[in-house]
């Protein structure tokens, strides 16, 4: 009797453990999936301040010439002063070495570059590579001990309406923590430096200068895009750069310090109502117009004729926006392109690689009708002009765009369309860009007189 009698009291502490245990086990319901994301990748998110020294000839400042001519008219020459200008922002440790992912904005001029982790450890940073094309610079640390990172996911598979976290650390000691939902997705954006940014992601998630260059989480934790602070024209819109894009971007600058563009070997158009029509297809993707022998395009097996619709599992409307796409690929990128061949369904991978430098000069002579020279004092002296800047005209092509607007051998091309060129890798470069357009606009300098002209390939 007496062990039926002590059963009961047994059964009753055996309960109470187990309703104890299971209260302990039980989720916090302020445990939201956006405090377990936030919690995961908070401690790879940094701040990063930097400092800009620039140097005054005056105490009104320098920039104002009327205080200038003031101030040396009532002291005469006097050194320089320094004047120091501090930003800050955010950025994200994307390898355990010490490597951190961050808007080219946020270090853009920078003499001095100072990371804060958020424990309050602070560092002195490299910079390792900018891009100020796509808004990214990548930064590296010397840490005596592996640094948290944050977890990469994807920007291909992005759904309208999900929920993002947009996180930041501006001040170094704490994070600064937003939430929305994906917007849109490939917008293109003219920044507040008239810019033009293309394909980000939308969000009203809250992104200002202070998260700028931090990451944009998915309810996972995993980074989907950086944020970029450069447009501030309208309340409740935020943009970031998707991540897909920005590792490419990465890569290249943590390989070789600059970005290796994509070049194809290929010209496309639009494909008018006319042409789709010719093709029996509907007015939507571009024409392939020309392949080029021995580039990635016709080893990828691209044909003159291929209309391409698709890259990378989304569509392509126009040359436009097949630009906007190519500009997020860097050379050794894979393109996987859908395209429609005699009216049939193909798909095609295509590896991009850095455009050559006499591809270079075989564009110049064969769609600008030019061939150009690097100037100098012995080519200046030789065509009696003014400057050695710039690029000298060598050769005009009889019958080329060159040709029909008169440009002459020793005119000096100082400009094409919006980049100003002073060296064969300028110059290789801006041409790249301006392949991707259909006219061509070059600052030419002809004796002591600078003219626009407007080349039509």
């Amino acid at each position: 009797m007496a062990r039926l009698a002590r059963f009961p009291c047994v059964l009753c502490i055996a309960l109470v453990l187990g309703a104890a245990s299971a209260a302990v086990a039980a989720p916090d319901p302020r445990e939201t999936p956006v405090v377990l994301a936030v919690r995961r990748a908070a401690p790879a998110v940094v701040n990063v301040s930097t400092e800009i020294v620039t140097r005054e000839a005056n105490p009104f400042g320098a920039r104002n010439p009327f205080f200038d001519e003031f101030f040396r008219d009532f002291f005469g020459d006097v050194p320089p002063r320094k004047h120091r200008e501090r930003s800050l922002g955010s950025g994200v440790i994307i390898a355990a070495d010490g490597t951190i992912l961050t808007n080219e904005h946020v270090v853009a001029n920078a003499t001095r570059i100072s990371v804060t982790l958020a424990g309050g450890v602070e560092y002195e940073a490299r910079l390792v590579g900018a891009d100020a094309r796509t808004d990214l610079a990548v930064l590296r640390v010397e840490a005596d001990q592996p640094l948290p990172t944050v977890a990469l996911g994807t920007s291909a598979d992005l759904l309208i309406g999900e929920t993002v976290i947009a996180i930041g650390n501006p001040f170094g000691l704490s994070h600064t923590v937003t939430t929305g939902v994906v917007s849109a997705v490939n917008r293109t954006i003219r920044g507040g430096d008239d810019q033009v940014y293309t394909d980000f992601i939308q969000t009203d998630a809250a992104i200002n200068p202070g998260n700028s260059g931090g990451p944009l989480l998915n309810i996972r934790g995993e980074m989907v895009g950086v944020n970029a602070a450069i447009y501030q024209r309208a309340e409740g819109v935020g943009f970031a750069i998707p991540v897909d894009k920005a590792r490419r971007i990465a890569e290249n600058l943590i390989t070789y310090g600059e970005v290796h563009r994509a070049w194809l070997g290929v010209h496309v158009q639009d494909l008018t109502p006319e042409l789709a029509r010719h093709f029996g297809v509907a007015p939507a993707g571009v024409l392939v117009s020309r392949v080029f022998a021995g580039g990635p395009g016709e080893e990828g097996g691209l044909r003159r004729g291929d209309i391409l619709v698709g890259l990378d599992e989304r569509p392509l409307a126009d040359r436009e926006s097949f630009f906007e796409r190519l500009a997020g690929y860097t050379a050794g990128s894979r393109l996987a392109f859908r395209a429609l061949r005699d009216g049939k369904a193909v798909a095609l991978t295509v590896r991009a690689r850095e455009i050559p430098t006499e591809y270079v000069e075989r564009l110049s002579r064969t769609w600008l009708g030019i061939a150009v020279e690097e100037n100098s004092r012995q080519l200046a002296g030789r065509h009696g002009l003014s400057t050695a800047a710039g690029l000298v005209v060598t050769e005009v092509v009889p019958g080329g765009a060159a040709a029909r607007i008169g440009l002459e051998p020793g005119d000096v091309v100082l400009q094409v369309n919006d980049t100003g060129v002073g060296d064969a890798a300028s110059y290789r470069e801006a041409l790249l860009r301006a392949s991707q357009r259909e006219t061509v606009v070059l600052v030419v300098q002809r004796g002591r007189a600078r003219y626009h002209v407007t080349l039509s390939p």
